[in-house]
């Protein structure tokens, strides 16, 4: 995930930002996942382990929370995300990174 605000429009861009993050990865797993509502908002929440290249050796964790609005049709809208960035596993592994993010 990019440090920062950052905006897509419509579902090919936001297509193109979860491959961006997660389409490389060699091997993941879900770990635990979770959806409710906050009043009229959808919210959703995944973590994973995965593996990649680009993140270095070993298996990373990361977690996102998504709260949506809907349109009259169902169709989500007005998408907000945050994510904690790639955790590396291991234990003498520095910090979280944002920056191994497309």
């Amino acid at each position: 995930m990019p440090k920062g605000l950052k905006e897509w429009d419509g579902p090919d861009g936001v297509r193109a930002a979860f491959t961006g993050w997660f389409g490389d990865m060699r091997d993941y797993r879900l770990v635990d996942s979770g959806a409710d509502t906050v009043g009229s908002r959808l919210y959703l929440r995944w973590r994973l382990r995965v593996r990649a290249e680009r993140l270095g050796p070993g298996w990373f964790t990361v977690e996102q929370h998504l709260y949506a609005d809907a349109d009259a049709a169902g169709r989500l809208t007005d998408l907000r995300l945050l994510c904690s960035g790639y955790c590396p596993e291991t234990v003498a592994a520095p910090a979280c990174s944002l920056a191994a993010s497309r």
